[in-house]
């Protein structure tokens, strides 16, 4: 009968767009949830951008000497050579402690992969997976190392050049140490405890 294959189309479509629409909808949860933690990252940032900015503050009238906790009078702005001074002065420091710094990891090609949780994602998208299981920072050759395990395909042929120019580009990253990098979303979470 005509009328009863009619039937059993419609109801095949109707259940198909029952399931669309289940589908849709807990795609849209997922989407309004990710919105949310966005919008949490975005305030923490701002949060460490404003904490990040009195530090900057406090250090340079510290180290030019131009605010004391007795001085009665509010700091006065340093001026750009002054500014200049204190930051060779942190160079010079810096380059005396950097002969102590540890050897970054070895990159390990012989790897073979033992997931493929990583096959489709972007360098970013796994590079904040790690680093966040990591609990710390991560130098590149270490998140090659693991990315690899993870399945991740690496197209160019310099993969920790790849890495290091996609953390450096991206403001979910920073880079502590040479060739080291950590999420700036971890600091905010650091300072509030």
């Amino acid at each position: 009968m005509p009328d009863e294959n009619l039937l059993t189309t419609l109801e095949q479509s109707l259940r198909q767009a029952r399931a669309t629409r289940a589908r849709l909808a807990a795609r849209l949860a997922e989407l309004e949830a990710e919105a949310e933690k966005v919008r949490t990252e975005l305030a923490e940032v701002d949060a460490l951008a404003n904490q990040t900015e009195a530090a900057m503050l406090r250090i340079l009238s510290s180290v030019l000497g131009t605010g004391s906790a007795a001085s009665a009078s509010p700091p006065t702005v340093p001026s750009d050579d002054e500014i200049e001074a204190a930051l060779r002065r942190d160079e010079a420091r810096g380059a005396q402690g950097a002969a102590s710094r540890p050897t970054p990891p070895p990159v390990r090609p012989d790897i073979e992969p033992k997931s493929t949780r990583f096959a489709d994602r972007t360098i970013p998208q796994a590079a904040a997976v790690l680093l966040r299981e990591a609990g710390g920072p991560l130098h590149v050759n270490e998140i090659y190392n693991r990315l690899l395990e993870g399945g991740f395909q690496f197209t160019g042929q310099h993969p920790t050049i790849s890495i290091a120019v996609s953390l450096n580009r991206n403001r979910r990253f920073r880079k502590v140490a040479p060739g080291t990098f950590d999420l700036v979303i971890r600091d905010v979470a650091q300072m509030s405890q």
